[in-house]
């Protein structure tokens, strides 16, 4: 080490316990089991713009898993700490996603709330005191995931799901644990840097490197399933996950096996330049359709499963 790197061997951190989580689980809201439950209000919507958009995106979801096409979904740290999470599992349970990829972001929010039932910290408080995002667990648990899953040749985010069925206290409450009893294939985006547990003394900097690049490979081979008639639906990334997808899309139909023809859709409040440019505009520029839905997902991701699941089950 030189004069100039940082010891991180000295960095400290404090039990979860001890941290002020601002979100916590008894404010979110579960998901109807009843498909039928929100048929008067789906059929109450306007033919027109966002609702319109949002309602072909669900029958192309139940269309693409009728015909063996994939439905994959990308999703952000939002989509965890706002509760919107608890209405994509009952879609991983009833084959209406067949993929997740998510940024780290995601897995940290998710992977809380599954052991602890809460999670996004008071970040404007603990960072003057340098504080922010050092909690215990999280960072040494996925660590451990991570480097778990270089050893073993595994995918860190199914990891990260078996770890909350097998020791988190809510885990109902995890996407991640809700894909691994499914089934459901998870791969992993992140820059490094960018989360709160690369701060931590564990971070392995060789395992996060190679898990990073066998999941991209992992989900360029995902996409296989796109062609045709499949879903792929980016939910709440600006950044990382649309440049993801677009190189890994890039990479699929350089190996020449076909992917076109498919739904592309980008679920945000704000429908930013990259995920127009590389999930809707350039990838179906050949062939597909692409959808922008704009508004918060707390209110969007409850309508669209609850969509999917009715038209799945010949309710509307």
């Amino acid at each position: 080490m030189t004069a100039d790197e940082l010891d991180v061997a000295n960095v400290k951190t404090y039990p979860f316990d001890e941290r002020v989580s601002v979100v916590r689980l008894e404010d979110f809201r579960r998901p109807t089991e009843d498909p039928a439950a929100a048929v008067p209000l789906l059929s109450s919507l306007p033919d027109i713009l966002g609702a319109r958009n949002l309602l072909k995106l669900a029958r192309a979801m139940v269309r693409a898993s009728r015909e063996g096409r994939g439905v994959i979904f990308a999703l952000g740290g939002h989509v965890a700490k706002t509760g919107a999470g608890l209405h994509l599992i009952p879609l991983l349970r009833e084959g209406l996603v067949t993929h997740l990829a998510v940024n780290g972001a995601f897995l940290i929010h998710d992977y809380e709330l599954g052991r602890f039932g809460a999670t996004s910290e008071d970040v404007g408080a603990a960072l003057p005191e340098g504080r922010f995002g050092l909690a215990e667990e999280t960072g040494a648990e996925l660590n451990e995931v991570v480097r778990e899953a270089a050893t073993r040749g595994e995918a860190p985010g199914t990891l990260a799901g078996a770890a909350v069925a097998e020791r988190g206290a809510y885990v109902d409450a995890s996407v991640l644990a809700g894909a691994y009893q499914a089934g459901v294939g998870v791969t992993l985006h992140v820059s490094l840097g960018a989360d709160v547990i690369h701060q931590h003394a564990a971070t392995d900097g060789r395992a996060w490197g190679e898990v990073g690049l066998v999941d991209f490979r992992r989900l360029a081979l995902a996409l296989k399933s796109l062609d045709g008639g499949g879903v792929f639906a980016n939910v709440g990334s600006a950044v990382l996950l649309p440049e993801v997808f677009v190189k890994a899309l890039n990479l699929v139909r350089h190996l020449k096996p076909p992917v076109e023809n498919f739904t592309a859709a980008n679920l945000d409040m704000i429908q930013h330049y990259r995920p127009l440019q590389n999930v809707l505009a350039r990838p179906t520029a050949t062939g597909g359709e692409a959808l922008a839905v704009t508004g918060h997902h707390e209110i969007i991701i409850p309508l669209l499963s609850a969509a999917a699941r009715a038209f799945a089950a010949g309710k509307a």
